[in-house]
């Protein structure tokens, strides 16, 4: 099962693509890391946003996508950005879409640190490929 983690945050999303299981996976398609939207977008850039999304999981044969949950309310909720991009992705992604809460991210690290040998260094690559290895069998 192949498996994209996006990790939403502000106007961006950070893709990291995983196949395999926990203890033996890969990344898949390292070069392509980031798609944005515009801060104030028009109907025409959200559709050009979503093509590149679709594009991306179709030539990647992408199985399942990964969000990370968002804050609904308090500190660091969610802003528009974020909830535009995860809105039109629910509506209009080729591939099933879960979602993943960032302590279960938190927990699945300290439990399984020792088999993410390929994690990215930055932090938002990293974060992306957390919730895509959450997802491994």
């Amino acid at each position: 099962m192949i498996i994209a983690g996006l990790f939403l945050k502000a106007n961006e999303v950070r893709i990291v693509t995983l196949s395999g299981e926990r203890v033996s996976h890969h990344l898949v398609a390292p070069k392509v890391t980031k798609f944005s939207l515009l801060k104030n977008p028009t109907q025409a850039d959200v559709v050009a946003f979503i093509a590149q999304v679709n594009t991306y999981i179709a030539s990647n044969s992408v199985d399942k996508v990964v969000l990370n949950r968002r804050a609904t309310t308090g500190q660091g909720a969610g802003g528009a950005g974020t909830f535009l991009m995860e809105g039109a992705m629910l509506a209009s992604c080729n591939a099933q879409i879960d979602f993943i809460h960032p302590a279960t991210l938190r927990a699945s690290d300290k439990k399984h640190s020792e088999l993410k040998s390929c994690r990215p260094k930055t932090v938002d690559l990293g974060k992306a490929y957390d919730l895509a290895f959450e997802c491994l069998s």
